[in-house]
């Protein structure tokens, strides 16, 4: 078990731009179309046509950045790309081709293979099963086919016909024309069936425990990217056992988009995204815009920790503990568990959160809709139970202890595919035990993520983070009666 280092940080970075749809866009269209004129890069005669060009066509690479089409709005850019064809009555053979052949070579062979068979151990044949997974993935993630491909040939049969003669009015005009009705259309589209967004509470957080604390300490388990359903499936004795000693929340929501990054900074801050300003995995500017949990134990004289992977430093800084995700999938958890142990051993925190990683691989890996994502659910049954017994032993959990285990998003089908809310991503697992926590209950009230930073507060009694409006979740707590 060792730290992310200051390589992998930078590294994590940059994958998420070519990760993240909205960065991978206009990378993998400027990469191509330079590609595809490497013989006249040292050519003053091809910049002259290219600049106007690529300044023509960059409102509509910025139209595709801007505009996700997830799920089933991805089909209407079927369409767009048909409405190019039929009206510039232009297509590029050698764009197509090598446009294709780069996406396949990137996200099947370099990234579902050799990227995922360095990193998690995944057979170095996976590419037999991954490329269906990138034809299934719904979300808006560059692993996504059905919605990067149109924007990926719209946007460079565009720029091939702008370069292929000298710059007109005429030939401007009808780029331009044609990327203002496609601005409209996507507007219209946006406006009437992007509806699948959770709405958030407006209020800020009320309930505050200022009285005597239900909890000295709580330890929170997070699964990564498990969905409930699976979940459920699975055969989790240990969870099964300590889940019925407590409260059960049956119907608790991720936020949007249901990235880890975004939704681990709503958890831990009570704060929906366009609040604490994490949009994405691709983190443009460090930080959080609220505070976080970590900062309202700290105001009250108190500590909290996080451990996880890298990519959480982006919003969260120095409260994360980080483990390198350069791991194979059956160690990640175990070097997971061992860095939260020696937190515990070292910090002494009042709260530790602990990220477990290695369904959320698996499902990204190998999809959620095979055997291999309920056995790691099964495998994480395990580990969690190993640890909770090394906790018990050391006197962590000494009957003040509180214990929550819940997921940040689930999963959906294709690669694991997460984020914009589709079957398998909405509602996570979530589960209260040990000090304060009520025996017995299952609440079927709908819950949402946010809930999280606010009754860890109250259980820890200490203000909630400026900036939350979560609500505590006061049906899980002994005394309080069941609405």
């Amino acid at each position: 078990m060792r730290p992310a280092s200051g390589f992998e940080i930078v590294a994590a970075r940059v994958w998420n731009v070519l990760n993240e749809g909205k960065s991978f866009h206009p990378v993998f269209v400027l990469g191509t179309f330079l590609l595809l004129h490497v013989p006249e890069l040292g050519s003053a005669e091809f910049w002259a046509r290219a600049l106007p060009a690529l300044a023509v066509a960059s409102p509509l690479v910025a139209l595709f950045v801007y505009y996700d089409f997830p799920l089933r709005l991805r089909w209407t850019l079927w369409a767009y790309l048909a409405a190019f064809l039929l009206l510039f009555r232009f297509a590029d053979l050698a764009a197509l081709v090598l446009a294709l052949g780069l996406y396949i070579f990137f996200t099947v062979f370099f990234w579902g293979t050799l990227y995922y068979h360095l990193r998690t151990g995944a057979p170095r044949t996976n590419f037999l099963r991954f490329w269906r997974l990138v034809l299934e993935n719904p979300d808006s993630t560059s692993g996504n086919f059905l919605e990067q491909v149109p924007k990926a040939l719209i946007s460079l049969f565009t720029l091939q016909y702008l370069v292929s003669e000298p710059l007109t009015w005429g030939r401007a005009g009808l780029a331009l024309g044609f990327t203002a009705a496609l601005a409209t259309a996507s507007y219209v589209l946006h406006r009437r069936f992007f509806d699948w967004k959770p709405v958030y509470p407006a209020e800020p957080t009320r309930d505050v425990n200022r009285g005597r604390p239900l909890a000295r300490r709580v330890i929170v388990v997070v699964i990564d990217g498990c969905r409930l359903d699976r979940f459920h499936q699975a055969r989790k004795p240990y969870l099964e056992r300590m889940m019925a000693s407590g409260t059960v929340y049956t119907t608790v929501e991720t936020v949007y988009p249901a990235r880890t990054v975004v939704c681990f900074s709503s958890m831990l801050t009570g704060a929906p995204p366009e609040a604490h300003g994490i949009s994405s995995n691709l983190v443009l500017k460090l930080g959080l815009r609220v505070e976080s949990v970590f900062d309202a134990l700290r105001r009250a004289g108190r500590k909290g920790r996080l451990v996880g992977i890298a990519h959480l430093i982006d919003a969260f800084g120095d409260d994360v503990a980080s483990v390198t995700s350069v791991a194979h999938n059956d160690r990640i958890d175990q070097n997971l568990i061992a860095a939260a142990k020696r937190e515990l051993e070292e910090q002494d925190p009042d709260l530790l959160v602990l990220q477990l990683l290695a369904v959320d691989q698996n499902g990204h890996v190998r999809g959620t809709y095979y055997p291999e994502y309920v056995e790691r659910i099964e495998i994480t049954d395990r580990l969690i139970e190993g640890f909770m017994r090394w906790c018990e032993e050391r006197g962590y959990l000494d009957g003040e202890t509180a214990v929550i285990l819940m997921a940040d998003h689930g999963q959906g089908i294709g690669i694991g595919a997460h984020g914009h809310l589709s079957e398998g991503e909405r509602y996570v697992p979530f589960a209260l035990w040990g000090a304060g926590i009520a025996p017995g209950r299952v609440v079927e009230e709908p819950a949402s993520i946010l809930d999280l930073a606010p009754t860890i507060c109250y259980l820890l009694g200490v203000e909630p983070p400026d900036g939350s409006v979560g609500r505590v979740l006061k049906d899980a707590l002994a005394g309080e009666r069941v609405r």
